[in-house]
């Protein structure tokens, strides 16, 4: 995550329909932008290098991706941000057809007139809400998805509505007998949210593997854990790959370890669902 920054008016800008303003900067440290909302790092873009994987959650979602047969994949992701794993698959699998559900159509304009997509990605946006979208996709696309990946925040915090154990059936619905679901999950100390959600996924998709720095696995700082999650077993040889593709210090929790994170966390519904906490802004300061 980058630093917070003083808007102005000497960067790129827009309006979203949500009132807050996103922008795209240069990224302070090596090269490519961020796009930033109401202060807070969403994405990292390396227009020259779209397998630089800046963030270490969104590079930790690349080492799943990387596990996945070869070839193209058929890809849904909830959440645009700067496009960034759209780009990753569109080079890494060329071919692959990728839909994307972004709620802010301003966000989009502006990511695409800036930070342009390559012109032969097969990258098809939908604008409505993540949930509301999952019910509108074709019907071709039911049971056939590979991927689908959930990395949807209203400022800083995931929405409740697509934290609970209705919203990830729908998900699961799309996916294909052993696809994956990838869900980026913010949470801090006690990881009470993080526990939760992970009962909650499991719930509808039992095989879950966490992957995370250390020290946030253990909830002795805030940061963000990747979720794994099929219908199907996991590939054995996924824990040693993950593990080596870092960012380092890197953990893979899976099996008794998923028991004792999970503990004694119930899954979320609609009806007690609540959104994922919020960061303090001192996470994004120098």
């Amino acid at each position: 995550m980058g630093r917070q920054r003083r808007k102005d008016t000497d960067v790129p800008q827009a309006r979203l329909a949500g009132g807050g303003i996103a922008e795209i900067r240069p990224a302070e440290f090596g090269g490519g932008h961020e796009v930033i909302v109401d202060g807070t790092p969403q994405s990292h873009v390396d227009l020259a290098d779209p397998t630089y994987l800046a963030f270490e959650y969104v590079a930790r979602m690349g080492a799943v991706i990387d596990q996945l047969p070869d070839g193209p994949v058929t890809a849904v992701h909830l959440g645009a941000g700067g496009l960034t794993l759209p780009r990753y698959i569109a080079h890494t699998r060329p071919g692959s057809r990728q839909q994307v559900v972004e709620l802010e159509q301003p966000l989009v304009d502006l990511v695409r007139e800036h930070l342009p997509l390559p012109r032969d990605a097969r990258i098809r946006m939908r604008f409505s809400d993540a949930r509301e979208g999952l019910g509108r996709m074709p019907p071709a696309l039911s049971g056939s998805v590979d991927l689908l990946v959930s990395d949807v925040y209203s400022g800083a915090q995931t929405p409740a509505h697509l934290t609970t154990v209705e919203f990830y059936r729908s998900a699961a619905a799309l996916l294909a007998p052993g696809g994956i679901l990838l869900v980026n999950v913010a949470d801090g100390a006690g990881l009470a949210f993080a526990r939760r959600q992970a009962a909650t996924v499991r719930a509808v998709l039992p095989h879950l593997a966490i992957l995370a720095e250390v020290q946030v696995l253990k909830g002795r700082r805030f940061g963000n854990l990747v979720f794994a999650a099929s219908g199907r077993p996991l590939p054995t040889d996924w824990l040693p790959r993950l593990m080596a593709a870092g960012p380092h210090p890197a953990k893979v929790a899976e099996g008794r370890e998923v028991d004792a994170f999970i503990g004694g966390a119930i899954p979320a519904t609609d009806a007690d669902a609540t959104a994922s906490p919020k960061p303090s802004m001192r996470l994004f300061e120098g």
